[in-house]
């Protein structure tokens, strides 16, 4: 039980530079703190990550230009350059993935929000692709992930492509030494769907708990679907 149970240095250690990496969270809401940190101190390169947005950049200073605030979530990785590639919904949120963008030094892929999610389920389900209506008659209709245009009883879909990962990158709230994972709220988000469709899944708890305290009414990601477990804040 304790080789399941490893420390965020230990989980970053496992994921190779080019590797495709699913992040939890929502606006940071949710995601693996402590992971990304030791992502970034092993100075990670050349990931391919798949996540709602980009998280959120550095605050600066608009006088002195001085970093006043550091980034959070997905964010870590982007100002470290460690992303090559993003995949998501939107990026808004930080400005260094623009600026990236623009420059050439990362690639950004945009995906209808829903869409996201339903392609990480099917990705999990083991399902050939979800059909959509939307992003018809628009770019998303020649993106890289969708798979052809159908007309179904007059109306036109997109087929959108599975997605799946190397690993996943997770947050819960409360977990049980076996892996059973609680998410509180709206940290829900991509977690559910993107612990299934991961070879490796990688929980960070931000509070761990003996086997049996868990009731099993409140578990939301059994146990099966996890292969490691971080203690937040535990290097």
């Amino acid at each position: 039980m304790k080789d399941k149970i490893i420390t965020a240095a230990e989980a970053a250690a496992m994921i190779p530079d080019g590797a495709s990496v699913m992040i939890g969270g929502f606006m940071s809401n949710g995601t693996p703190e402590a992971i990304m940190d030791a992502l970034v101190a092993k100075n990670a390169q050349n990931l391919t990550v798949f996540c709602n947005d980009g998280g959120f950049g550095p605050t600066i200073d608009k006088e002195t230009g001085a970093e006043v605030k550091g980034p959070t979530g997905t964010g870590k990785l982007i100002k470290n350059h460690s992303v090559k590639k993003l995949v998501a919904t939107h990026i808004g949120l930080n400005k260094q993935v623009a600026e990236q963008m623009n420059k050439g030094e990362l690639e950004v892929t945009l995906i209808p929000q829903g869409s996201m999610a339903e392609m990480i389920r099917a990705g999990g389900a083991g399902l050939g692709g979800v059909l959509t209506p939307t992003g018809v008659g628009t770019e998303i209709e020649d993106g890289e992930f969708t798979l052809e245009k159908k007309n179904i009883g007059g109306t036109d879909y997109l087929l959108m492509a599975p997605l799946k990962a190397d690993f996943a990158l997770i947050g819960g709230n409360i977990v049980d030494k076996k892996g059973n994972v609680f998410l509180k709220g709206t940290t829900k988000n991509f977690q559910l769907v993107m612990a299934t469709a991961a070879e490796t899944v990688i929980v960070e708890a931000e509070q761990l708990v003996e086997i049996g305290e868990l009731d099993p009414d409140y578990v939301q990601i059994p146990n099966i679907f996890v292969d490691y477990i971080v203690v937040g804040g535990d290097k």
